[in-house]
């Protein structure tokens, strides 16, 4: 048999192995009452296990192993962690089990004890020939139920990992939320293509400053697109004179030094997502919400999380530019509902839940998942495989998840710590 030793600790942990006239391989009557806690961290495999030997009841840790002369070559002999072992499970007893004190360590070996169905099917979903997914040919089997608490446990994990982004930068402003929230909005401004110098802006801009100017918009407008490297060189319109003379007197009052020009693209970008266009909504949205993330935690509903950014209205010049000195058809430049979807799942979302674990505030966790099932899913190529396969996908919940189902436990084959590659394995 081909397997790793992940596939016997799911063995253990569910027991799913032979169970009758169970023995030691001294021949001792063995008796499981708990499998124990799998450990993920240093240490025996099981912590907490409570089996029956002969007469008597332990309980302690349980150590799982290919071979038993895996022991020696992981280092336990002489490691103290490995101490209370009250059994070494092993596929093959290639050797007895003595602990320095010399106590002999009760062993069960499994060889004969997997089900060649079982194993059939753990070959088949971790080493088939898949294109995507491990698990390609079965998802669509799987009860709705078991889909949907495994990818609200796998969401969970994704909104953890990116809420620890969050903390880093939280840390780097000295416990300021509202300008580590402001940072990050306006990396997400920039989406994926523009998220850096957007991001440098920001941080070479502090809100403070913008605050101090907080009730005159073309100063406002004046600050953000200088700071983005744009009011450098010479123009003919009115509109970039009078910002470029704004940012001229704003620079040497506040000792700013813009970012270079060069690191914003425009190439294969829809003249609608042109960072000039997507730093005058940053702009608009700065002039019309002062302290924007207070205003968030105070929102409850959908609807008014959507109207923050579809409601501001860019500077008139834009109605018929997308550059400066260039002159376009007239057209709308508020933010659509894809853009502003984007900034509600990547930046609303997210500081709520961030905020709930910081502040151990169940709430706001509650109201950034619920944001997140009221979100229509987002559309890329992995979506639309999961699609492909037969998935049910609605929601930015499901999405965000199928994502982290995929980049977190696919790619590296973890299907025997996927509910939904337990699932398949038991399913007759």
């Amino acid at each position: 048999m081909l397997f790793t030793e992940d596939f016997l600790h799911y063995i253990w942990k569910f027991r799913l192995f032979e169970r009758e006239n169970l023995q030691t391989v001294d021949g001792e009557e063995l008796e499981i009452f708990s499998a124990g806690l799998h450990n993920s961290d240093s240490g025996p495999d099981f912590h907490n296990a409570r089996i029956r030997i002969g007469e008597t009841v332990w309980a302690g840790n349980v150590e799982v192993h290919l071979s038993a002369s895996d022991w020696q070559k992981h280092g336990h002999t002489h490691d103290g962690a490995y101490d209370n072992v009250i059994l070494h499970v092993v596929y093959r007893n290639d050797v007895p089990l003595f602990l320095p004190n010399g106590r002999k360590v009760p062993t069960l070996e499994l060889q004969n004890r997997i089900s060649e169905e079982l194993y059939n099917k753990y070959h088949k979903l971790v080493f088939g020939n898949q294109t995507f997914i491990p698990c390609e040919a079965g998802i669509a089997t799987v009860d709705g139920l078991t889909m949907q608490n495994w990818l609200t446990r796998v969401l969970v994990e994704r909104m953890e990992k990116r809420s620890a982004n969050v903390a880093a930068a939280l840390a780097l402003n000295k416990g300021d939320w509202e300008e580590t929230f402001y940072q990050f909005l306006a990396a997400n401004f920039g989406f994926k293509v523009n998220a850096l110098p957007f991001e440098l802006t920001a941080k070479s801009l502090p809100q403070l400053i913008l605050a101090k100017n907080k009730n005159n918009a073309m100063q406002i407008e004046a600050l953000i697109f200088g700071q983005a490297g744009f009011l450098e060189g010479e123009f003919k319109d009115e509109y970039p004179l009078k910002l470029q003379k704004e940012y001229g007197y704003l620079r040497k009052k506040y000792n700013l030094k813009p970012v270079e020009n060069h690191l914003w693209k425009f190439m294969r970008l829809r003249p609608q997502n042109f960072p000039t266009i997507r730093l005058a909504q940053f702009a608009a949205l700065i002039v019309q919400s002062n302290h924007l993330l207070s205003k968030i935690l105070e929102i409850k509903e959908v609807k008014a999380f959507r109207g923050l950014f579809t409601e501001i209205k860019v500077n008139d010049y834009w109605e018929d530019h997308y550059r400066f000195d260039v002159q376009s058809k007239p057209s709308s430049k508020n933010m659509g509902d894809g853009s502003v979807d984007i900034l509600l799942l990547n930046t609303v979302a997210l500081f709520l839940f961030s905020y709930g674990k910081q502040h151990q505030q169940q709430y706001y966790i509650s109201r950034s998942l619920k944001l997140l099932e009221n979100l229509p899913a987002e559309k890329n190529n992995i979506i639309a495989d999961f699609v492909n396969l037969g998935v049910k996908i609605d929601t930015a919940f499901e999405s965000q998840a199928l994502l982290e189902l995929k980049n977190s436990y696919c790619n590296y084959k973890k299907c025997l710590q996927c509910g939904v590659g337990n699932k398949i394995l038991k399913l007759a």
